[in-house]
């Protein structure tokens, strides 16, 4: 059984640290060293300071876009309440919109320094998988990313003001927030025996195949996802997009595969 400790990991000078905080800030440094680990193995001619520069502005663009894509999808809400539109340590960051921030950044970017897009972006998506396994339990802290109540042994309590209306009479809920964690770790595990077994595939593959692998699992977890605000007609906004992201990287593998090789 799972039951966060709250909100506040402690307090300094009066000033409230957040666990979403810390895990979030871990994510992001554990995925940069992924990153830095895999480009002087497997990528050697992309250099450091290429890595730092790209991952300066995928982070800042990637949090930028990933609250803007949650603000505007629950604009409702933050009409009647503006002052918490930047209170993105009380959750409400959306993966999705920051990786379709982190595209257009790193593609502008990439345009610019004349680099290659497709080999930055499969050693990227290392870093951004493993992030998303760690950055999950942020979810945890934060008492949402849960799923239908559950009884078995691997379950989450939820507090009483924190459950939708229509499940107020359960205490546990199913830990979505885990299964995405466990699952994003697998498909960083899948991705790097691309590496491992040096298997030929063309530049892109591996970032093409983090995109789909990656909207088959919120395909999954969203149905049976309870907590999500992120809805039009009661269809998830991550089923659509999910949807909208593999459509994307099948075409980018047709491209990679076909139209480029001719």
């Amino acid at each position: 059984m799972f039951k966060s400790p709250g909100h506040i990991a402690f307090s300094f000078y009066s000033i409230d640290i957040h666990y979403y905080g810390i895990i979030m800030s871990l994510s992001i440094l554990i995925g940069l060293l992924v990153i830095l680990y895999l480009r002087k193995k497997y990528f050697r001619d992309i250099t450091v300071d290429t890595i730092f520069d790209l991952s300066f502005i995928l982070i800042i663009f990637g949090i930028i876009s990933a609250r803007l894509y949650y603000v505007i999808m629950d604009y409702k809400y933050f009409l009647n309440n503006p002052d918490n539109i930047l209170a993105i340590w009380n959750g409400g960051i959306s993966i999705q919109g920051a990786v379709i921030g982190g595209i257009i950044a790193g593609y502008i970017y990439t345009k610019k320094k004349n680099l290659n897009f497709f080999k930055l972006a499969d050693l990227f998506s290392y870093g951004i998988i493993i992030g998303q396994a760690i950055g999950r339990w942020g979810n945890f802290f934060n008492s949402e990313a849960f799923g239908l109540p559950t009884s078995i042994p691997i379950k989450l309590y939820i507090p009483y003001c924190l459950r939708p209306i229509e499940y107020r009479s359960y205490e546990y809920f199913h830990p979505t927030f885990l299964y995405e964690s466990i699952l994003n770790l697998i498909i960083f595990i899948i991705m790097l025996i691309f590496l491992k077994k040096k298997v030929q595939i063309k530049e892109g593959t591996i970032f093409c195949s983090y995109l789909i692998l990656y909207s088959i699992v919120r395909l999954c977890i969203e149905s049976i996802r309870i907590d999500s605000v992120l809805n039009i007609a009661d269809i998830h906004i991550a089923h659509i997009m999910s949807i909208l992201f593999i459509i994307f990287a099948i075409v980018l593998l047709i491209y990679i595969y076909r139209i480029q090789k001719n």
